[in-house]
């Protein structure tokens, strides 16, 4: 491992822009942290925490030097991979003949190349269920792919969970292993301030020659692990994952679902927040002259009645069915389609959700007044 000054965060972000990246990272807008093009380490937000609990979200900002002193704000880097628009067709009336323009890049041309940098390890883990998602099957998102395979990706470890936060039990936090070309970890410890920097790829390692570093001690490196570790003992909330798949598929009728429903607003905020969730819908639109037709890809969640509308209506019309869906989705028929939980602890459905509604804590419900399950074959 290395270590580097944080003044070298800057020449990080010019080295990855010289070699052609578009340079996404946190920065501080209306009040949230959120990802947006960065052109400096000034662009970060030094100082900033966050205080998060059920439905509340609030930044505070302080002398300290921090730079990656929160957690995650109401974004994920899945926007940049899976945009929330995308137009996938468009179709040009021209002279009696109709012109047809896809919306991927067309093979031989470059796809734009991001490096994500502050991404954190629950978002790694979001990334590698994305992949499973849009490349792991007979068909593959080619959008998706165009971009992924050109990201360079800059994780940093965490060291100050949220209160909503619950990577530790899904195994998807608050330390990285792998998935990175470059992992940072920041220390401040009493006048020090440095990061210590594991290098996980050949490209990671290019970049690291462009700045000054120098191998980091075994103290050093020891001090780096303590960060995590002090993070994943703070977590306090948690799922308890030993059979939870059949758990949920043996209690579709458990009453807890319509308790929960008459909190939940079907606001779709724990969709639109979460790094994983991949509903879309598809709109058509056209001019008043009909000359020019577009087709575009949208998010969607299943919080709506017309997602799961089909011939004679929506087959989940109640926030009942809605609610069950969604959370049996995530941690059950996720794993069935995917091999994976489609959950990665990260917390924004909890800071997000208006009724505060705690996923954690209806598992925990469902757990402790559950139908038996059934272990016959």
């Amino acid at each position: 491992m290395m270590k580097i000054a944080p003044g070298q965060i800057d020449v990080l972000v010019r080295v990855l822009s010289d070699k052609g990246y578009t340079t996404i990272a946190p920065t501080v807008r209306e009040g949230a942290i959120v990802y947006d093009e960065v052109h400096a380490a000034s662009d970060l937000p030094v100082g900033f925490g966050d205080e998060q609990s059920s439905s509340s979200y609030r930044l505070s900002q302080s002398e300290s030097r921090e730079m990656f002193g929160f957690a995650v704000g109401p974004q994920s880097f899945k926007k940049f991979l899976f945009p929330p628009r995308w137009k996938i067709l468009s179709a040009i009336r021209n002279d009696g003949s109709i012109e047809f323009d896809s919306g991927s890049t067309p093979s031989g041309e470059s796809a734009e190349k991001f490096a994500f940098i502050g991404i954190r390890p629950c978002e790694l883990q979001a990334l590698r269920i994305q992949d499973k998602v849009f490349l792991g099957g007979a068909y593959q998102d080619i959008q998706y792919k165009q971009r992924r395979e050109k990201i360079f990706v800059v994780a940093v470890q965490c060291g100050k969970p949220a209160s909503t936060c619950f990577c530790a039990s899904l195994n998807s936090g608050p330390r990285a292993e792998s998935g990175f070309d470059l992992a940072l970890t920041e220390v401040i410890d009493g006048d020090g301030h440095y990061f210590v920097v594991e290098i996980g790829s050949d490209s990671g390692r290019s970049v690291m020659e462009g700045l000054d570093c120098r191998e980091a001690s075994e103290a050093e490196v020891e001090k780096a692990h303590r960060v995590t570790e002090t993070a994943a003992r703070a977590m306090k909330r948690n799922v308890d994952t030993e059979g939870l798949k059949e758990l949920l598929y043996a209690n579709a009728d458990h009453p807890e679902w319509e308790a929960v429903a008459k909190r939940c607003l079907t606001c779709a905020n724990c969709t639109m927040v979460c790094p994983t969730c991949f509903c879309t819908t598809v709109e058509d639109t056209t001019d008043l002259a009909g000359a020019n037709a577009e087709r575009w890809r949208v998010w969607d969640s299943c919080f709506t009645a017309e997602f799961s509308y089909i011939h004679g209506g929506s087959i989940r019309a109640t926030p009942r069915a809605r609610y069950r869906q969604w959370l049996t989705h995530k941690f059950a028929s996720w794993v069935d389609q995917f091999g994976t939980f489609g959950c990665v602890g990260c917390g924004r459905c909890i800071t997000w959700c208006p009724a505060g509604i705690d996923p954690t804590e209806e598992l925990r419900i469902l757990r402790g007044t559950a139908q038996a399950v059934s272990t016959k074959e």
